[in-house]
């Protein structure tokens, strides 16, 4: 059974709180910004992701505070000279990231709060957080209001004019995901470090042209064991088992009639699931 929630039924608060542990978990987008007295703002954005990269373009959303439909330093400062640099949450910041989210009087650098170093940028007069492995420099091509009440989100639209990468994370002209070592939002007080066992490879060539569900036959689609990730596994294949494997199949089956759903995703998680599906398609038949 599912919870019903119906935006307007429900305080903004508490469904603030179901969109975000539902979308989880976030990038985090460091914000840092100028006002017009050349001081420095530095904030943390989880409503943020990149949708084009012809133009670069990365978006995040400063939403108007629940409590009391104010908005933010970074909005007022991004209408006044349309730049800001976003920079990478490593593991090695996140607390001075959480730190420079409290509501320090206008004007007051969270650099110096947090004791984060400026950057000097290239493209734009807002510095970037020395010690993120990633500095994207912006200029801010529209600003889209979604709203006027507490919890409306204004989403501003960056084009990345340059981006400063460190070295030590890039491999083989790629960020290796274990060593710029990010951190996401979740629900609440919680986060999640995307690196070590956290981090799971799963290829799919999208050219492919796999058998599909439809395919699969009965016993696996009506199965209580096999997950959603095994079916998955299964349908990805590109190729049903040929008469060889199915003899094979029916010589193996004799040993674990009882148990071959088991087996079967025994077989899958070692990467053998041609060898699962063989063991199904038989025990269909039985």
């Amino acid at each position: 059974m599912k919870r019903r929630i119906v935006p307007g039924e429900i305080p903004t608060s508490d469904l603030h709180q179901y969109l975000l542990g539902s979308v989880s978990p976030r990038p985090i987008a460091f914000v840092s910004t100028i006002n017009e007295d050349g001081k420095h703002n530095l904030a943390p954005y989880s409503f943020f992701n990149a949708f084009s990269s012809n133009p670069p373009i990365v978006v995040f959303s400063s939403n108007r505070k629940v409590s009391d439909n104010t908005t933010k330093d970074t909005l007022h400062n991004i209408k006044l000279n349309k730049e800001c640099v976003i920079s990478a949450v490593s593991h090695s910041i996140m607390r001075q990231m959480a730190l420079s989210s409290v509501a320090f009087a206008a004007g007051e650098s969270e650099f110096e709060h947090t004791g984060l170093t400026p950057s000097t940028s290239e493209t734009v007069a807002v510095p970037g957080v020395a010690e993120s492995p990633v500095n994207m420099e912006c200029k801010v091509k529209d600003i889209v209001t979604l709203g006027e009440h507490g919890g409306a989100g204004h989403l501003i639209i960056c084009e990345v004019q340059i981006m400063h990468i460190d070295e030590d994370i890039i491999e083989d002209n790629r960020i290796d995901p274990n060593k710029i070592d990010l951190v996401g939002r979740m629900g609440r007080s919680f986060y999640v470090r995307a690196s070590g066992d956290a981090i799971i490879s799963m290829y799919q060539n999208v050219g492919a042209d796999p058998i599909g569900y439809n395919a699969l036959p009965a016993i696996a689609k009506k199965s209580n064991l096999l997950s959603g990730n095994d079916i998955g596994e299964l349908a990805a294949l590109d190729a049903l088992p040929t008469e060889a494997e199915i003899e094979i199949a029916k010589d193996a089956i004799k040993d674990f009639t009882e148990d071959v759903e088991i087996n079967c995703i025994n077989l899958i998680r070692e990467g053998k699931a041609n060898e699962a599906l063989a063991l199904l398609m038989v025990a269909n038949e039985i």
